[in-house]
């Protein structure tokens, strides 16, 4: 057995020796956006430090825990906090919370973060709904033998975010007179944030917006059958855009600005999936 997939056994193990909750919905909550749980009627939490082997949230506004519990009439698991690359973890470790969601049965990968806006119509608090993304930038979290247990060798990408989902979220923000924007985010590796060239590079690729996470996310849980759709919130103008230099502070106090709206809008768009 592929020791990765090995691995994962063991989490989805220790995970249901504590519940046999089975979510129809995986959240990965971004920087900034983790109290969205307190929205959720609370059946179980699991600090990720407690499952044997699980990668463990360093990053500063990434509380590290799963939380289980429903949000109107939808079953969802919630990971407060995410693991990203720069943290030091390999690929595979990055992407094992998404598997394990998958092994616990939710269907529907609604992914978040926080981001900085590359389009000139960005301004922090902006919401983006991913259209598709740019991955070259970051290790592909399939590499290697394939897991054939998770899904096939070579995965089509062509639509990783589901045009379905995507048309509720959209339906949901008319609803509340949410202005989202749409485009394509870029994943890079950080921890440093990009440079000046580096963001008119990503804009000439097409990028509207860029981070650290949500991409391998994006592309294991497509890997593995989720159904994905992910918003961004853009939290400060990108390198050479903005007129200051950026900082991690920046980032968690523009999510914690939008966090209501965005609560709004991920609770209306759960129900209505």
């Amino acid at each position: 057995m592929d020791k990765r997939y090995e691995k994962l056994l063991k989490c989805r193990d220790y995970v249901r020796g504590i519940t046999d909750f089975v979510p129809q919905i995986a959240i990965i909550l971004g920087s900034g956006l983790g109290d969205y749980a307190k929205n959720m009627d609370v059946v179980c939490e699991i600090p990720y430090g407690d499952i044997p082997g699980f990668p463990v949230s360093t990053a500063p506004g990434h509380d590290g825990r799963f939380i289980f519990g429903t949000v109107g009439n939808k079953k969802v698991v919630c990971m407060k906090g995410r693991v990203h690359y720069y943290e030091g973890y390999d690929v595979s470790d990055v992407v094992l919370p998404t598997r394990l969601m998958r092994l616990l049965g939710a269907e529907i990968l609604f992914l978040t973060n926080a981001s900085g806006g590359i389009r000139g119509d960005f301004k922090p608090g902006d919401f983006m709904m991913l259209t598709d993304h740019i991955s070259i930038f970051a290790p592909n979290p399939l590499i290697g033998a394939n897991i054939d247990e998770l899904g096939v060798r070579f995965p089509d990408m062509s639509h990783v975010y589901k045009e379905d989902l995507r048309e509720k979220i959209k339906s949901c923000a008319r609803k509340l007179d949410i202005d989202l924007k749409e485009g394509v985010y870029a994943q890079l590796t950080g921890p440093s944030y990009e440079s000046p060239a580096e963001i008119q590079m990503l804009k000439m690729l097409g990028a509207d917006a860029v981070g650290m996470s949500t991409v391998v996310e994006a592309i294991a849980g497509n890997h593995c059958g989720f159904r994905v759709c992910a918003i961004s919130c853009v939290c400060n103008l990108a390198a050479g855009i903005a007129n200051h230099e950026l900082s991690g502070e920046e980032v968690i106090e523009a999510g914690k600005k939008a966090a209501p709206l965005f609560e709004k809008l991920v609770t209306a768009s759960l129900e209505a999936f």
